[in-house]
């Protein structure tokens, strides 16, 4: 069947049902592409042989880091730093995690199109974020071509803050700065995702949808769709620890942006460069295979703009 909406990831496509049949499938490839389409999350077994050898290298280099005594069983593991942002520049491991080629490979078969890890976060607790979508933080045009994979690095309970999401919560609408009544480009906030919150929970109360939690263990990951609604529960055990790894993915033939910083009706987006943590290569932004990055300063674009545009008046009058 020809896939006359290729500007949707095919486990989001409302085609899904007679696609998917086509893709040449295993059973479990099949099962995790239900799940995304159906619930907005799927869980696997991590494909990595070396995973609990890199998992403990990972703890013992970036340990320190988090100025946490983990050696004190007692102590606050709360109280310190509470992530790491792109490890991968540094840790060789956490790199290998982000660019494990048969999580690439599953994650290009699933959406249509050739996935590349951008970003990684190394928690050694839980956030106790709100609720949230990735949406508003990076997102893609076409929409919907990112998502996030969650890596347990050991066994997580109740008391140890786990994640939580709203499943389905992926087919809601996904939030612009248009749809809830502002202005995102050049603005300056201090949490990119404050202003939606009223309509996040606007939505989870007329949808009436319960959270669920994740309680994996070790070794277990998590893959979600970008507008999943998802955070991190409230940690009742401070001397906890909820060591994870979270890889975030873009897709190939895309514009890739921050929403919360943008206003899409408007032209004006805050363009990202992102760097493929497989290949270490910048990704140039591209809509229909025509790349759209701008090296221009902004004035001076406009300014060309606006004389091409006077040079078209003039030529028309003359």
């Amino acid at each position: 069947m020809i896939n006359i909406f290729p500007g949707l990831p095919l486990i989001e496509s409302p085609l899904f049902p007679a696609l998917k049949a086509e893709w040449g499938l295993s059973a479990e490839e099949e099962r995790i592409a239900n799940d995304l389409h159906e619930k907005g999350f799927a869980v696997f077994d991590f494909p990595d042989a070396d995973l609990n050898d890199r998992i403990e290298r990972i703890q013992g280099h970036l340990g320190p880091r988090y100025g946490i005594d983990f050696a004190d069983p007692h102590s606050d593991k709360t109280a310190g730093e509470r992530r790491i942002q792109d490890a991968w520049k540094f840790d060789e491991d956490v790199r290998a995690i982000a660019a494990n080629q048969a999580v690439i490979d599953l994650l290009s078969k699933l959406y249509g199109r050739k996935a590349f890890p951008f970003q990684t976060l190394n928690f050694p607790v839980g956030t106790q974020q709100d609720g949230h979508s990735d949406s508003v933080h990076f997102s893609s045009l076409p929409e919907r071509f990112m998502c996030g994979v969650w890596l347990a690095m050991e066994d997580v309970g109740p008391d140890a803050g786990p994640l939580f999401y709203y499943p389905g919560s992926h087919k809601w609408p996904i939030m612009t700065n248009s749809l809830i009544g502002r202005r995102g480009y050049g603005s300056d906030l201090a949490s990119a995702q404050d202003p939606y919150a009223p309509a996040w929970q606007a939505l989870c109360d007329v949808y009436g949808v319960k959270e669920e939690r994740f309680l994996p263990r070790k070794g277990q990951a998590l893959i979600w769709c970008a507008n999943l609604l998802h955070g991190g529960s409230r940690q009742i055990d401070p001397t906890l620890t909820r060591w994870s790894q979270v890889t975030h993915y873009y897709f190939g033939d895309c514009i890739y942006y921050t929403p919360a910083f943008s206003d899409e009706a408007l032209g004006k987006l805050d363009m990202r460069r992102p760097v493929s943590i497989a290949n270490g290569q910048a990704q140039d932004s591209r809509y229909l295979g025509d790349v759209v990055n701008k090296t221009l300063p902004r004035k001076k674009y406009h300014v060309n703009f606006r004389r091409k545009i006077k040079s078209i008046i003039i030529n028309c009058n003359k």
